[in-house]
């Protein structure tokens, strides 16, 4: 069964709000943290909300793919801008994926990584 996107965005918001109630500060930790990312103005907020996107489809998060899909459109990203955040957000998931292919790759074989992610031997 397909997910009805805009009944999703009306439970979240009223999920936000139980959630407001029961742990106010960790709403507002929240909000304060995305605020501060919106007082600047270089990246503009077409820009700010396809990162977004892009992020939330990665870290399989509904919620905010609803969210920040509906703040992209309001903010003037047109269907073609988001396919493409979207792709290149598929495009370095698959990216991530294959690394971690070549990390197992080498287990077994006396090869171990480094902090930066380099393989030490």
């Amino acid at each position: 069964m397909m997910l009805d996107w805009n009944n999703y965005q009306k439970e979240i918001g009223g999920k936000l709000g139980e959630l407001s109630k029961l742990s106010p500060d960790t709403l507002k930790g929240y909000l304060t943290l995305s605020g501060a990312n919106a007082k600047t103005t270089l990246l503009g907020e077409k820009t700010r909300q396809l990162i977004s996107l892009a992020v939330a489809v990665t870290t399989r998060c509904d919620g905010c793919i609803v969210f920040h899909t509906d703040a992209a459109l309001k903010a003037g990203a047109s269907k073609e801008e988001i396919s493409e955040a979207l792709g290149v957000a598929v495009s370095d998931e698959c990216g991530s994926s294959a690394d971690l292919f070549d990390a197992c790759a080498g287990c077994g074989r006396g090869q171990e990584r480094g902090g930066s992610g380099e393989v030490m031997r």
